[in-house]
């Protein structure tokens, strides 16, 4: 006859599974996985398993140090069936896995054909705004730049015209002191040579 023993060390209590998983905000490459857990629980984070329907191939999200109950599920494929576990992490380990939740996520002409027309003209405008808002601000930059190479060639423009004035003047005045000196009363004066 063999006999097993348990023993556990500290004040550890088995966890529930995860209550009311559901999928919201589905999208074609992306959805949100939200749950709830039983009042009491010392949940610390959890854990969710991924999986498409038809495929081995497992996704497994962990998270630990958060009071969160959802987890974005990101790059899915469009019009495949995925099931979700989700798990409740405490410091004594984890607890069983959620009931599965089955969901397929939408093709790309199924979620633009769900929108109202008025959903879709929304989308829309708020896009133009944005791309408007945009090409605003780089207009308003553009301008600005402009702006900022006129006043700089002005500067300099105003340097070079104040100094060739200048020349010209001292040129001038050198060329006037050569010249013949009026007389006081309208005459010129002649040299008797």
């Amino acid at each position: 006859m063999t006999e097993s023993f348990c023993y556990t060390t500290g004040p550890y209590t088995l966890l529930s599974a995860p209550l009311n998983v559901t999928i919201r905000e589905l999208e074609v490459n992306s959805a949100v996985v939200t749950w709830e857990i039983l009042e009491g629980d010392p949940v610390i984070g959890f854990a969710i398993t991924q999986q498409k329907k038809d495929v081995r191939m497992l996704r497994f999200i962990q998270e630990v140090n958060t009071t969160t109950r959802s987890c974005a599920l990101w790059d899915l494929d469009e019009d495949t069936e995925y099931i979700v576990h989700v798990q409740s992490i405490s410091m004594g380990g984890s607890s069983p896995p959620s009931q599965p939740v089955l969901f397929r996520t939408p093709k790309e002409s199924e979620k633009m054909a769900s929108k109202s027309p008025d959903e879709v003209m929304m989308e829309e405008v708020g896009q133009a705004a944005q791309l408007r808002a945009g090409e605003l601000i780089i207009i308003v930059v553009v301008l600005i730049m402009w702006a900022g190479v006129i006043a700089l060639f002005c500067r300099q423009y105003d340097i070079i015209k104040d100094n060739e004035p200048n020349n010209n003047k001292d040129k001038a005045k050198n060329s006037s002191e050569c010249s013949t000196p009026e007389h006081p009363q309208g005459g010129l004066l002649r040299s008797n040579v």
